[in-house]
Formats: C-alpha cells, structure tokens, sequence
C-alpha cells in the first residue's frame, strides 16, 4: 500500500549563519521555510534534530518532490562539498510496513492532555472558564504535560493507536526500548505580532514494533501529536543495528 505522502527530505543546517539562527530559533519561521520548499500549499511534517548543535539537520515529508535551493542558500553551506539536501523517496519504506516488522524510532511530539478546569489557568482561560453556561457544551483546555515520566507515559499509552508497540527492554523488562533524549518549551508570537504560543516539545527514540500496518503508515504520513506546524509529529524509521553474535 503507497500513501500519497512520497519524499523524506534531510537539510543540512550551518547554525553560525544569522539567518540559520533566526530559523533554529522559532519553530514559526522555520515552518515558513519549509513551506517555500513545495510549489504548491500541502501539509508538511518536519522535524529539526539538533543532537549535534555544531551540524543540525532538518528533516521534512512532503506529498510532492521538493526544492531546497533556497533554504540551502540561506541557511546552510551552499558552496561546500557534500550532499546538502538529500531527498529520498517514501513509497519503498511504506511498502515494507508490516506487522511484526521491527525499527528504531524518533519521534518529536507535543504531549498533551485535555481538562475542563486547569489548575493555574492564564488570564484568557479564566475568561473562557467564567463565561460558561453550559459545562456539558463547552470546549476544554489543552494542556502541555511538563515532567518527563507524564511524557512518556503520554506516549507510551497511545502507541497502540497509532499501530505499533514499544517492546519491553530485555534487560530490564518493567521497562520499554525508549528514552527521551530531548525536551524544549518552545514559545513565539503566532504569525509574529498575534498572541503568544507556548508548548513543548520532546523527542523520543527506541525500538517499535509494528502491530497495525495500516494505522502505522496513516500516522506516518499524517504525523503524531498536534503542534505538527511548529516541528512536531514526523516519526523515522531505521533499521535496527545488528547485534553481535
């Protein structure tokens, strides 16, 4: 089965060019980057990995073939030697989902929890929250979970929606094959005058296992989590390392 989500896309980033700075720095406008890169508007998933703060990568899945020309010239290293966007077709990986399959994982997402009554509410949630009549018909409030063990417990109880497992680890069996190896509060005026957004950020990586093949790729392509504008939701795939026998 080949979803209509086709290119992975991997950018390298110089992070000492002012105008890298401005992008790394505000998930807004590096959304607005990517968003140059397709010649029509569709939805984009990316993902910036910065484990190496000195060469920074962003990844990025597209529906149609992209052009990074511009975002090379801006923000990377347009006159070095090397491949400095490769872009990959997705249909191949795609077709080798299958349950039982096995890879390791990242994945960036916001964990969230939704409530009728936050705790420490902001000035504009006690608005709302005073202005209801019927408690029955008003929407909740989104709320970032902060702590680490909520986050991944967020993401541990939805994998089986989304069509895969977290296998427990074989040396600690309590517990699973994922850590989180990075967690930001990411926060920036929405379109750049309006009012603030604020969440977090965190990016889990370990070995899945594949249970659902069709919810597997839907998610693949669609994303995971909200905030998927803002750098969000895109999980990859690799093959797992050989072990030494």
């Amino acid at each position: 089965m080949t979803m209509a989500m086709t290119c992975l896309s991997r950018i390298r980033i110089n992070p000492l060019r002012a105008e890298s700075r401005r992008l790394l720095a505000n998930p807004r406008a590096m959304h607005a980057a990517v968003m140059a890169g397709v010649p029509d508007p569709e939805r984009i998933l990316w993902r910036l990995d910065a484990d190496n703060p000195h060469r920074p990568h962003i990844f990025v899945l597209t529906r149609s073939k992209p052009d990074w020309t511009h975002l090379v010239e801006m923000a990377g290293w347009p006159g070095a030697d090397g491949e400095h966007a490769a872009v990959r077709d997705y249909a191949p990986l795609l077709d080798r989902v299958a349950a039982g399959r096995e890879f390791a994982f990242r994945l960036t997402a916001n964990p969230v929890q939704n409530t009728m009554a936050p705790a420490h509410p902001t000035p504009a949630q006690a608005v709302r929250i005073a202005a209801r009549v019927d408690k029955e018909r008003t929407r909740g409030f989104r709320l970032g979970h902060r702590t680490a063990s909520a986050q991944l417990e967020w993401f541990l109880n939805r994998t089986g929606r989304w069509g895969f497992e977290v296998p427990a680890s074989p040396t600690d069996p309590p517990s699973r094959e994922v850590r989180i190896v990075d967690r930001r509060r990411n926060s920036f005026a929405k379109n750049g005058r309006g009012p603030q957004v604020t969440f977090n950020s965190v990016t889990f990586e370990g070995r899945l296992r594949v249970t659902d093949a069709e919810p597997f790729r839907r998610h693949l392509v669609d994303g995971i989590g909200p905030s998927k504008a803002y750098g969000c939701g895109l999980l990859t795939l690799a093959p797992l390392p050989r072990t030494k026998s």
